[in-house]
């Protein structure tokens, strides 16, 4: 069995030609950067590219291949260096059973089937070219044709606030919008983790996914998980899933949800953490937080055995650790995997201040102090 380190949600920023895919996304982040950024700086093994149904996008990955620098693989996804990358795409739902937009994650096997479904798209969404756009389409079509192509579908980041099955999407069951036979796995989002998510009794069903939902290159793996599978491929990780044949997920490494954005209930006018509305301060502009939301939904069942969840803590969320101080760990210890999990204090020491060495080592133990995000900002290492 193989050990493969994978994360699944991946936009891109710019074409190759520099149009905007994900407008949110730095310019700085193009499919040549991910692929360098996963494989030789974090460490990496697989990673889901969620833009993969913009033509142009489709275009550049048949460079590679077409230029030896990539193939498709048997099992499914592209192999590219020392890396898989799996053809994905995230869409936002919103039909007469949605009380509120969705955004959900479609995987296909190869490049063949991605163009089929590209055109599917196209005839149902008003700009192909652009990330994460709305299709004018019925929940369980895009189930059903995920299916139709072997694909995988996964809800994204599912409680967050805004544009997510439990943020806003349904008022108590997924069964409101979606064919609970139909989908895959849930991808849990920044400000939850599996002992929150577990509280609601029709998740049992289902895997759990850690994914970053990177924006940035340096974003790339803040959250990802451990596979055992045979190959690093698209039928191995579908395998994985289902836990067939001794493939299985052996952890989720997510941030600890008190640094996502959104994990306590905010007042956006005065940044308070309240309970209910108003706020204190007068301001009807309160973001309800994951953890609140989780409450209101909470039907605690007995809990399924899980995959350890390992809370996880970015080097760049370190205070003092910025670009120089990072280049300067990877050119040491080769990937943020190594120093973030395995280079012991004494060696890092050697490299950094032995403060930051200090942090890091109780960043891996989970013992660092944090403040808790919420309103659309991160929390944050306070030491």
């Amino acid at each position: 069995m193989f050990d493969c380190y994978a994360d699944f949600h991946i936009h891109i920023g710019r074409t190759r030609s520099g149009k905007a895919v994900k407008i949110t996304g730095s310019d700085t982040l193009t499919l040549t950067s991910i692929l360098t950024e996963a494989s030789e700086r974090k460490g990496l093994n697989m990673i889901g590219i969620i833009d993969c149904h913009v033509p142009e996008i489709i275009g550049e990955i048949e460079a590679l291949i077409q230029s030896d620098e990539g193939f498709e693989l048997e099992g499914g996804g592209i192999k590219v260096g020392n890396l898989t990358l799996i053809p994905g795409t995230e869409i936002e739902i919103y039909d007469e059973n949605c009380n509120g937009p969705i955004h959900v994650l479609v995987y296909l096997p190869d490049l063949t089937r991605m163009k089929h479904f590209s055109d599917w798209l196209s005839g149902r969404m008003t700009n192909i070219t652009l990330s994460s756009q709305r299709i004018y389409e019925n929940a369980v079509a895009v189930q059903n044709k995920a299916r139709e192509l072997d694909g995988l579908f996964i809800p994204a980041h599912i409680f967050t606030p805004f544009k997510s099955l439990y943020g806003k999407g349904v008022v108590k069951s997924l069964t409101e919008v979606l064919d609970p036979k139909k989908i895959d796995a849930v991808e849990l989002g920044l400000s939850s983790n599996t002992w929150m998510a577990d509280q609601i009794e029709e998740l049992h069903a289902y895997p759990f996914l850690t994914n970053s939902d990177a924006h940035s290159t340096p974003k790339i793996a803040r959250e990802y998980q451990h596979l055992r599978i045979e190959s690093p491929t698209f039928k191995e990780w579908n395998k994985a899933l289902r836990g067939e044949g001794g493939r299985k997920i052996v952890s989720n490494y997510g941030l600890d949800p008190r640094l996502g954005k959104y994990h306590e209930t905010t007042c956006l006018n005065c940044g308070r953490k309240v309970i209910g509305t108003p706020c204190t301060c007068g301001s009807s502009q309160v973001v309800k937080g994951v953890s609140n939301r989780i409450q209101e939904l909470s039907t605690i069942g007995k809990r399924p055995a899980r995959p350890p969840y390992i809370h996880h803590v970015p080097l760049d969320f370190i205070p003092g650790i910025g670009p120089k101080t990072l280049d300067r760990l990877l050119d040491y210890f080769g990937t943020e995997m190594n120093v973030l999990h395995r280079t012991e204090e004494k060696d890092l020491a050697s490299v950094v201040s032995p403060n930051h060495a200090r942090l890091i080592v109780l960043a891996r133990k989970g013992e660092l102090s944090l403040k808790e995000g919420g309103g659309g900002t991160y929390g944050k290492v306070i030491g």
